[in-house]
């Protein structure tokens, strides 16, 4: 019996340590500090690669899979490895780009106004992931560019579903976190994830969220995590963080075999917190 015990010990500690060696050994992790002329603005982009994969990508037997990652205000690119390791394990080429800077203006709202008078700051940020994406191009030719996944925390969220309405064409997923003021893209042509807080203090704004016949009509999954708000990032607790890269691991797996179909519209995934 101990020898049994032993030996599922050691399975245990090689499955640990197999772990370890894929989320941190086995990615690769770089700074991009990039500078767009033409809006003479520093843009700073946080990469994370599989070296395995973008070995492969760079013998021309891969195309990786683009996601950017967008942070929340005050939150910094570098504050989202969890999302992006999870990402990356799955073979992703992620980029978390720095949408903010201290000189922008402090983000305010303005009732009445379209997206509560945030769209200047989402238009910003647009620039910023296209000027990326270009730059992305030149340094990785074997991605696919024309299926990105957007992922975002609270205005990072906000910033990625403005994007996928501005540009349809390129996006195929979208994964927000708290996404507050922007509505949600109602398309069967885009996969769209969504991590909600049960937080006072952060309110979505009415027409933001699909109703729930709109979800289920368009495969939105929507996931209420009891979460605070500002804990869906590097910053939060290790049970929240584990549960959604969870989530997050089971909707990559379950669109991967069709990655560039229209999305599912007869199993959407709407749970309540403590079920994911």
């Amino acid at each position: 019996m101990k020898r049994v015990f032993a030996i599922l010990a050691l399975f245990c500690l090689l499955g640990v340590g197999e772990y370890f060696v894929v989320s941190r050994l086995a990615i690769r992790h770089d700074t991009l500090t990039l500078f767009d002329a033409a809006r003479q603005r520093p843009i700073s982009v946080e990469i994370a690669v599989r070296r395995d994969y973008e070995a492969k990508a760079n013998l021309d037997l891969w195309k990786l899979p683009l996601a950017i990652i967008s942070n929340g205000n005050t939150v910094k690119a570098t504050e989202y490895s969890f999302l992006a390791n999870a990402l990356a394990a799955r073979g992703y080429l992620v980029a978390s780009i720095q949408q903010d800077l201290p000189s922008d203006p402090p983000l305010m709202t303005h009732v009445g106004q379209p997206y509560v008078g945030r769209r200047e700051v989402y238009i910003r940020c647009e620039a910023n992931i296209l000027f990326v994406l270009a730059e992305l191009k030149r340094r990785q030719e074997n991605a696919d560019y024309n299926h990105i996944t957007l992922v975002g925390h609270s205005n990072g969220g906000d910033v990625s579903m403005y994007v996928a309405h501005q540009h349809p064409e390129l996006v195929s997923k979208v994964i927000t976190l708290d996404n507050l003021r922007v509505p949600f893209v109602l398309s069967d042509r885009m996969r769209i994830l969504s991590f909600r807080s049960q937080d006072p203090h952060f309110v979505t704004d009415p027409g933001v969220l699909p109703t729930p016949e709109e979800a289920k009509a368009r495969g939105i999954d929507i996931v209420h995590t009891g979460a605070q708000h500002t804990e869906m990032s590097d910053r939060g607790p290790d049970a929240v963080k584990e549960k959604i890269q969870a989530t997050l691991d089971r909707f990559l797996r379950d669109s991967a075999s069709s990655e560039l179909s229209p999305a599912s519209t007869t199993s959407p995934m709407i749970v309540n917190p403590g079920d994911y």
